[in-house]
């Protein structure tokens, strides 16, 4: 009961202080979920899918499974990808379906890309749910919604996104039409979509023949809500290993700086398969509710496949994925 009422409290916080979108610890392997203009940008056809379960132990904490694919296309000017997310938190369930056209030109050593997404997004509640306990009778309230309810909302994005052998640059809004999202049958809006900004950075330093070290950024800003950084440092080993660690700054109104501290592992297990797992310890005011959070990925390339600038039966995989 202590984490159903602690989680009911932290969901109507959310609302008013929080970012609406889902949070991913392997950012650096998730950029077309942030970022439109990504897509294609590695020159080939990958699959990457990713399970997260944040707050371990806190009941109705958020869930969230995503399957992405990006192609590109003429040589890397043109790029293609699909999201399919599926994120739930108490009685709600979202669903998001994404489909991002990037077009590329050459800019100095690498490419810069302009992208535009489509967004299909689906919502519903179960306002019938037995956790849920009201103080008076729902049905003398007409702000409080009855039953199952459901929403079915468009919107569209825009990106820019620059990547060379060493560094990648991007800036992005995904979805810029404020929908409301309210289920209440009155004609008051009390809630709305918030526009989600994104900054992301990173840098390659080759240190030996077997060691480079590769610090990231990902800035996400959306309006009324604290701002939140990630700043990651991951060290990869013989070009198939990944070490790192993250510290996520923000995403609290009152309980320090430092929302987390985020620990970082991934391997390219064969020539076109990459696995990560992370591990979120929860450094907020949270702390004492939950056992951190969880996350793992897996990519797979089609080598044999691309439709960019690689030789025909090339297989070529790197962790850092720019």
């Amino acid at each position: 009961m202590k984490n159903t009422l602690l989680f009911i409290s932290l969901l109507f916080a959310s609302i008013l202080y929080a970012q609406q979108d889902q949070q991913y610890t392997q950012f650096m392997y998730n950029k077309l979920g942030y970022n439109p203009a990504y897509a294609g940008s590695m020159g080939l056809i990958s699959a990457t899918g990713l399970v997260r379960s944040q707050w371990l132990g806190l009941e109705g904490a958020p869930n969230t499974q995503l399957l992405s694919v990006d192609a590109s296309l003429y040589e890397r000017r043109v790029g293609l990808g699909f999201n399919i997310v599926r994120h739930s938190i108490g009685i709600s369930n979202r669903y998001d379906f994404d489909a991002a056209y990037t077009y590329r030109v050459p800019v100095g050593k690498g490419l810069l890309g302009i992208g535009i997404q489509g967004t299909a997004r689906y919502l519903n509640a179960n306002f019938a749910d037995e956790r849920l306990i009201a103080i008076q009778a729902p049905a003398t309230d007409v702000a409080i919604p009855m039953g199952m309810q459901s929403k079915l909302l468009p919107n569209f994005g825009v990106g820019v996104y620059y990547n060379d052998e060493k560094a990648y640059l991007g800036i992005s809004a995904p979805r810029l039409i404020e929908n409301n999202i309210d289920f209440a049958q009155q004609a008051t809006i009390v809630s709305r979509e918030v526009r989600h900004f994104y900054l992301m950075g990173g840098y390659l330093f080759n240190i030996n023949e077997k060691v480079q070290l590769q610090p990231q950024a990902l800035v996400k800003y959306a309006q009324n809500a604290p701002l939140d950084i990630d700043l990651n440092l991951s060290a990869i080993l013989s070009q198939r290993y990944m070490i790192g660690g993250t510290f996520r700054i923000g995403g609290s109104t009152d309980g320090g700086p430092v929302e987390s501290i985020d620990l970082l592992f991934s391997a390219q297990i064969k020539n076109n398969i990459i696995f990560g797992i992370s591990y979120d310890i929860t450094v907020s005011e949270l702390r004492s509710y939950n056992s951190g959070s969880i996350e793992g990925m897996v990519r797979y390339t089609f080598s044999g496949l691309e439709l960019g600038n690689k030789e025909e039966g090339e297989e070529y995989e790197n962790p850092r994925f720019f």
